[in-house]
């Protein structure tokens, strides 16, 4: 049967940024500045905004704590105060109104309280409906290795394979401890990935007996890269989880339950044709400063 088209897209961006104290006491995470490659420095939630819709998604919806809602909403939907208008450029004006009509496409949601980034997904259940939808971190920025977005790439292996489809990366043994990681067995032209296991930040002695991957070398693993596509079943799988207060480190986790969502219906892996930069980090955001711009032009 045909996949049902993705017209929405989610983007979690409720968290405290406790890594990057104590700009994040005054700036949030997501407002941080970077330089895009039409040479603009953006906030990185309109980078991840400008990903999802430039893929064709319809609508994105955001989720932020209840008293950051209005500073969502302002920088999305308002237009700019009077005295700035008036020394902006002729094309400054211009990107004034593309962000207004770039604001009538986003739905501004909350998270009352912070309980994880499985409860913020959850959050976005009502919006979402009963209908799969495009799932990007926050905190994540992408490069394309192609002429293709990272998202265009991901959403058009959905629409092939018709099951939910996890964005995959090669990472280092170093690092796999701070992201989930998944195993299985390759199919196709050694980009799918049919998932046999997803583990939330395995440690390497757990990687080494349970997460390799055929012809990958011993460092190397399969993480996840920050985007996904999933079927609304998620949600029933989320709500569980939360009525039974079934918590990893303390919280309502995404990864537990795409691997429950994995068990009952299945989930490809796909290995994006990209780079994601990570910026909730310091020395990463620092490394996205510098890298995000060059390799955004290289493929332009």
């Amino acid at each position: 049967m045909p996949s049902q088209k993705v017209r929405k897209a989610l983007v979690p961006a409720a968290g405290f940024g406790t890594r990057l104290f104590p700009a994040t006491k005054v700036v949030k995470k997501e407002l941080f500045p970077i330089v895009d490659r039409d040479g603009r420095t953006k906030p990185i939630i309109l980078a991840i905004a400008e990903e999802a819709v430039n893929a064709g998604i319809e609508e994105v919806g955001i989720v932020v704590q209840t008293g950051d809602r209005d500073l969502f909403t302002n920088f999305f939907k308002s237009p700019s105060k009077p005295e700035l208008w008036q020394k902006l450029s002729p094309e400054d004006r211009q990107y004034c109104q593309y962000l207004q009509d770039l604001g009538d496409r986003l739905t501004i949601l909350t998270q009352e309280k912070q309980e994880g980034y499985g409860h913020a997904v959850f959050c976005a259940r009502d919006w979402v409906g009963e209908e799969p939808f495009l799932l990007l971190l926050g905190d994540h920025v992408y490069a394309s290795n192609t002429n293709i977005s990272c998202a265009q790439q991901v959403l058009d292996v959905y629409r092939q394979k018709g099951q939910s489809v996890i964005g995959l990366t090669i990472m280092s043994a170093d690092i796999i401890h701070k992201a989930g990681c998944v195993t299985g067995v390759w199919q196709d032209d050694g980009s799918i990935l049919e998932i046999g296991q997803i583990y939330e930040k395995p440690s390497l002695d757990y990687a080494k007996k349970h997460l390799r991957v055929e012809g990958m070398s011993e460092d190397e693993f399969l993480g996840i890269f920050g985007m996904y596509v999933l079927e609304p079943a998620i949600f029933a799988l989320l709500e569980a989880d939360i009525n039974n207060n079934a918590r990893y480190r303390g919280e309502f986790q995404l990864t537990t339950c795409l691997e429950k969502l994995r068990q009952n219906e299945g989930a490809i892996g796909y290995l994006v044709k990209g780079q994601y930069f990570d910026t909730g980090m310091p020395l990463f955001y620092r490394q996205t400063v510098i890298d995000f711009y060059l390799a955004r032009v290289k493929n332009n």
